[in-house]
């Protein structure tokens, strides 16, 4: 058998191989939402917004509101507004009021997703989502733009703020499949995707068509960058 580098690597070439003895496709491919499967950002940036005017608090410059995708909201509204968990729980159910009504739908499938799916369960691998969202929005949003259907499961974290960790989602999608975290890949487009995949044993692709950067990505330890979807799929299916 051919000798290959390291698969968590940054700098290795396509493709990435993975499993017990590095040799075929992924059995499990997990995605992230937001950012790697859809582009959220204006829903979930017009929600921040929202609930910080109605708690009368200041909007963070543009920069600092991007870092609202991806990362669980909790985080977001302590690290970038300076909340305790009190006032972070008070902005998450603002949010949530104009999230809940419109803003979870002010989203788009990234092209090329649809088609990529469509090749990944062609070849057999089982598709799964791990998103630090609260489940029954992503389910929500995954039923209205028609890929629910792509997915033997989808797993996003508790209303109550319980499974908010990326590792903990991961956890509980491989927990429902019956898998070993070394049957699986990750991918996703933000640092916690890389950081929650590596802590529980997989690789994670790091999706340049989101909202995180190379560096960002390359720093977390992402085993590979990919540019687009078709490349993504070129990468998993050797």
């Amino acid at each position: 058998m051919t000798a290959h580098a390291d698969p968590l690597d940054p700098q290795n070439a396509s493709p990435v191989l993975w499993g017990p003895d590095l040799s075929g496709p992924p059995s499990v491919v997990l995605f992230d939402l937001d950012g790697t499967l859809t582009a959220s950002g204006p829903g979930i940036l017009a929600s921040v917004r929202y609930a910080l005017t109605e708690l009368d608090r200041p909007i963070p410059p543009p920069a600092a509101l991007d870092t609202f995708i991806g990362p669980p909201l909790l985080d977001s509204f302590r690290e970038v507004c300076g909340m305790d968990d009190s006032q972070a729980q008070e902005a998450i159910a603002a949010y949530r009021v104009y999230y809940g009504h419109s803003g979870q739908f002010e989203n788009s499938v990234y092209a090329g997703i649809p088609e990529a799916l469509g090749a990944l369960q062609d070849a057999g691998c089982v598709l799964a989502v791990a998103t630090s969202k609260a489940e029954p929005y992503a389910r929500s949003i995954l039923d209205h733009f028609g890929l629910s259907q792509s997915f033997a499961e989808i797993v996003g974290s508790e209303l109550d703020g319980r499974r908010t960790l990326k590792a903990d989602v991961i956890a509980e999608v491989l927990r429902r499949l019956d898998r070993p975290a070394d049957s699986a890949v990750m991918i996703g487009d933000r640092s916690h995707d890389v950081l929650g995949a590596t802590a529980t044993g997989m690789p994670c692709l790091g999706a340049l068509w989101g909202y995180g950067s190379a560096a960002e990505l390359t720093s977390a330890g992402a085993a590979q960058l990919v540019d687009t979807p078709a490349d993504l799929v070129t990468a998993l299916l050797p």
